[in-house]
């Protein structure tokens, strides 16, 4: 579209077109699918850009946003905290509360081996930035609301992944409904819809459950089992997802619940008319994963959702 004479990208057309380029965002290098998959012919694009939804824009001559950057950490800190809550609310309105049940932490920008976490027990509709506590690397609190109380389970799973994946900065997990009903089948999610192709070789089965995880031990064997992926499924418990950024990490949760939700209510009526479910072929998810599938694609799509809470939650939120 042209608004005042300049041709300016719609971002409803985002994932039309971002699909005619590979993305991703430890490759700079992005390459378009071969014919059989797209239906055009091939192409290769080198373009220099650190994130892909701003390559592809950038390759269409509009300025896509990208997330905030900060030159001071303290400044960092406060406005991840404040999306920090944000996440949390959207979970809670969500329903993936379950009790006291589940944790999503942000690696703290000023003290790395840190990182920020709800006190239990605190429930999540009424957390602020305020109330979050800092946990360092040896599972004590150092910083944070007037709460101290420390979920030792959020401590032992994600300090085990935050220390496996230092680029990692956000990691989430919850008792949702969904996931957690599929993760009684002990198996990966199936390739059956566009929106599991994100996953498409990219999410992991932790094939054990021992219980609450009181251990260093299984918290690194989870971590393990996640390996370099987005996602994992803890058979028995409930799903986990993690990003560089905390939209993404929202982002790959709720999608990968729906996904989730979806598989059952496919697998369910393919049963009952004595068939299965078609999946889709490996060369058309690996081409979709990798447009709908990267950081940055995760980081946008979780835009809308936090631009709703943001208007819905109350004032101070941040503080």
């Amino acid at each position: 579209m042209y608004k005042g004479g300049e041709k300016v990208l719609n971002p409803t057309l985002f994932f039309y077109i971002i699909p005619f380029y590979h993305i991703h965002h430890r490759d700079p290098s992005i390459t378009m699918s071969p014919p059989s998959a797209t239906g055009f012919e091939t192409a290769t694009i080198a373009l220099q850009s650190q994130d892909g939804v701003d390559t592809a824009a950038a390759a269409m001559g509009s300025k896509f946003p990208t997330p905030r950057k900060f030159d001071d950490k303290l400044k960092e800190r406060e406005y991840l905290k404040g999306r920090l809550i944000l996440a949390y609310r959207i979970f809670a309105k969500l329903g993936y509360d379950e009790g006291v049940a589940g944790h999503i932490t942000l690696r703290d920008p000023v003290e790395p081996t840190s990182f920020w976490v709800n006190p239990f027990g605190v429930a999540w509709p009424l957390l602020k930035a305020s109330d979050l506590i800092l946990v360092n690397a040896a599972g004590e609190i150092v910083d944070g609301g007037p709460v101290r109380l420390l979920n030792k389970a959020a401590y032992m799973i994600h300090h085990a992944v935050h220390t496996a994946r230092p680029e990692v900065n956000c990691v989430a997990h919850s008792h949702s409904i969904y996931g957690r009903t599929f993760c009684a089948l002990g198996r990966e999610l199936d390739i059956i819809t566009q929106d599991a192709c994100a996953f498409y070789n990219d999410h992991a089965l932790y094939d054990s459950f021992k219980g609450v995880v009181l251990g260093e031990e299984e918290g690194q064997e989870i971590a393990a089992a996640l390996g370099g992926k987005k996602a994992a499924l803890l058979q028995n418990h409930g799903l986990l997802t993690c990003g560089l950024s905390i939209e993404s990490t929202v982002f790959w949760f709720t999608s990968l619940e729906k996904c989730c939700h979806a598989q059952l209510m496919a697998d369910a009526a393919a049963g009952g008319r004595g068939g299965v479910t078609v999946k889709v072929n490996d060369k058309e998810a690996e081409f979709t994963g990798k447009a709908i599938g990267t950081e940055t694609a995760g980081w946008f799509s979780a835009l809308p959702a936090f631009a709703v809470m943001e208007k819905e939650v109350e004032e101070g939120y941040d503080q």
